[in-house]
């Protein structure tokens, strides 16, 4: 197995806990000994400060990371509205250049064991009129992690999730299910999942309270054997 150099979180859909478990990853890695820097390449939803723009959750993987970088590296393309990506940028009037992203992951590799990058939305979110965040994680070539929430519907879309990432070419090194939401059939739709994707399942994360994280709930032994 490839030494794991950097890793690329994306998820089932919006709001399923991708921060929540990027930033467990995060510090799950740095627990086996890896410095590890992060990376939150697009956007939205983010806050006007004295500083610029800032997005909360790209500011959150910061704090955890133990490789620090100017938020412009961690975050270079950020949009106020709260809309998807695309439609954020040609309402700002900018284009999102995946060169830009790519010398930004660069600057970050070279100074990291590890840097792990967390997507915007589901796989398949668009950046512009033809390129998607998938094809970003192609031409970063990270292997993927994919986070699941655990509720009505998830297996369908975590399924075709699988699916679009086989198709990508890229490895998916392992999937999260993120119990964020009550489910009475919680067990029998991580079984469900389980007997149906092959790569492992990295951990089960219950609801958590904010100050606690999900690192104690991830196996990332599994990440790092080759």
């Amino acid at each position: 197995m490839k030494k794991l150099t950097g890793v690329f979180i994306t998820g089932t859909d919006t709001e399923v806990g991708k921060t929540r478990i990027s930033v467990g990853l995060v510090a799950a890695l740095q627990q086996q000994g890896l410095s590890v820097a992060v990376m939150k390449p697009v956007a939205s939803g983010c806050e006007q400060t004295v500083d610029g723009l800032r997005n909360e959750d790209a500011l959150v993987l910061m704090q955890q990371a133990d490789v620090k970088m100017p938020y412009d590296v961690i975050n270079p393309f950020a949009f106020e509205p709260a809309i998807a990506p695309h439609l954020a940028a040609i309402e700002q009037a900018v284009s999102i250049d995946m060169s830009v992203i790519q010398d930004n992951f660069q600057k970050l590799a070279d100074k990291a064991d590890c840097v792990v990058v967390e997507g915007a939305g589901g796989w398949l979110v668009p950046m512009d009129a033809q390129q998607t965040l998938a094809d970003l994680a192609v031409r970063l070539e990270l292997p993927v992690i994919m986070v699941v929430s655990i509720k009505l519907g998830c297996i369908n879309h975590a399924l075709l999730t699988v699916q679009a990432i086989k198709h990508a070419g890229l490895p998916l090194l392992g999937w999260v299910a993120n119990c964020i939401e009550p489910s009475a059939q919680q067990n029998e739709i991580i079984e469900s999942l389980t007997s149906r994707i092959e790569a492992p399942c990295l951990g089960v994360v219950p609801r958590l309270p904010e100050a606690e994280s999900a690192s104690d709930y991830l196996d990332v032994s599994s990440l790092l054997s080759g």
